[in-house]
């Protein structure tokens, strides 16, 4: 199918894609919208960023349109489940938007906002509601919406549902919704916790992949630098300076770490947010609107938003500490080389993370191109990089400004830029510009 048009979806619908300048499907939403028209239950696999929300989204809006009329008090036609608060945002702005102009009921729960205002909204009906499942139990408890009229049930990254510890809760919640149901079930990797998850909840599902799970977008370009750990905040530093005015987000892997790491990167002059769980709703909310806006240029983050920040122009993502679930590694580059554009991916590695860049590797088949630094002492015993170099080149080194222009000629080069002058453009050989007098010194541990 190389349009939408010919997908049976509503005209309405088609329109509205045709006006967000969408109209040719991606392979999982070609693959995908025609079973599920057909009502058949979905296991879909597919990267981030290659439209699964839509996948669903679209045939769900188009049946749902099909009714006729509103739903009952309390009821919820369909029901899509989402693990953290960014995704299901997400998700309700891309429905909001392929259903503009149509008569739709499309309602988001998330914990942090008002249960009293959301009470309130459900006792009217929805057509379609997200929710996160911790909310949507305590909505449950207090009987503000049934689920015995639900046709519909999608879990969207439901592996990180299961990462997170949700498999009690979407048990108690699939409990209530009638057994004569429509499945979705999206995914990006398949550990072995989904398959028993999909066989428990899905009915001869029509199984839709479109790319091995667990793989990154070609379209990024990845590497990683070897650093010690009180290096990594003048190192990253170095980095974002090369590429000014352009969307970053830096994963950090606590909640305490990136926002200590987010107040660093003020102090040196540089513009940055930061959001974890520990912040409220409407504060993880106004940051990813300044963020989106390009009103700052930096976003500090753990693993909240490694999963549903939809953001084309991000740029660069930078892992600042590695995840210690290889399949999040994934998740996180994902953020960038979306939308069709290309993105860039680097990895700081300390000593004590060897077994984590390991894991990754392993999990993703294929090594990642080493751009600077150098394997350290402190690595496990026995621990070799895929292709057999150990060295990189200099990184940087007690005393050394990283806002200063790279000494030598192959400082802060990539391994190939070394060899050959024709790599001039790839990360690290450009020198960066000077930064403020506030650049940070070398050994400052974040």
């Amino acid at each position: 199918m190389d349009n939408f048009e010919n997908l049976g979806l509503s005209p309405l619908v088609v329109k509205n894609l045709t006006g967000m300048g969408l109209t040719t499907p991606t392979p999982i939403q070609a693959q995908g919208i025609p079973p599920c028209m057909e009502g058949r239950d979905i296991l879909g696999l597919a990267q981030t960023g290659t439209g699964k929300t839509a996948a669903f989204g679209l045939p769900m809006i188009t049946q749902i349109l099909a009714y006729g009329k509103r739903p009952a008090p309390k009821t919820v036609r369909a029901l899509i489940l989402a693990p953290t608060r960014e995704l299901a945002t997400q998700i309700y702005d891309n429905l909001a938007a392929f259903s503009a102009g149509a008569p739709v009921r499309i309602f988001r729960v998330v914990g942090g906002a008002s249960i009293n205002v959301q009470t309130e909204k459900l006792s009217k009906g929805v057509d379609v509601l997200i929710a996160t499942p911790g909310r949507l139990l305590d909505l449950l408890e207090r009987r503000a919406l049934i689920l015995s009229e639900t046709k519909y049930l999608v879990l969207d990254e439901a592996d990180q549902m299961l990462d997170i510890g949700f498999i009690h809760a979407l048990r108690k919640i699939a409990r209530l919704i009638p057994e004569e149901r429509q499945t979705l079930l999206f995914s990006a990797t398949m550990p072995k916790q989904m398959e028993e998850l999909a066989a428990t909840y899905l009915t001869n599902p029509v199984k839709v992949q479109v790319a091995p799970p667990g793989q990154a977008a070609e379209k990024i370009e990845q590497g990683v630098h070897f650093t010690t750990q009180g290096d990594k905040a003048a190192l990253l530093a170095e980095y974002i300076a090369k590429h000014p005015k352009e969307l970053a987000v830096v994963f950090n892997r606590t909640k305490h770490g990136s926002d200590k790491l987010a107040k660093l990167l003020e102090k040196w002059g540089f513009s940055v947010v930061a959001i974890h769980g520990n912040k409220s709703q409407n504060q993880r909310e106004r940051a990813l609107a300044q963020f989106r806006a390009g009103e700052v240029e930096i976003l500090v983050a753990t693993d909240v938003a490694a999963r549903g920040l939809d953001i084309p122009e991000v740029a660069h993502v930078y892992n600042y500490d590695l995840p210690n679930v290889p399949e999040n590694y994934v998740h996180r580059i994902g953020r960038t080389a979306r939308a069709g554009r290309n993105g860039r991916a680097i990895a700081f590695c300390a000593p004590l993370e060897m077994a984590d860049l390991r894991s990754i590797e392993k999990a993703m088949k294929k090594s990642i191109p080493v751009i600077g630094g150098e394997v350290h002492m402190e690595a496990p015993e026995g621990f070799k990089r895929p292709n057999g170099g150990n060295r990189g080149p200099r990184g940087p080194r007690p005393g050394d400004n990283p806002a200063a222009k790279p000494r030598g000629k192959s400082a802060g080069r990539p391994q190939s830029a070394v060899a050959s002058k024709k790599a001039k453009g790839a990360e690290g050989g450009a020198r960066p510009p000077r930064r403020p007098s506030r650049a940070p010194k070398s050994k400052q541990s974040v």
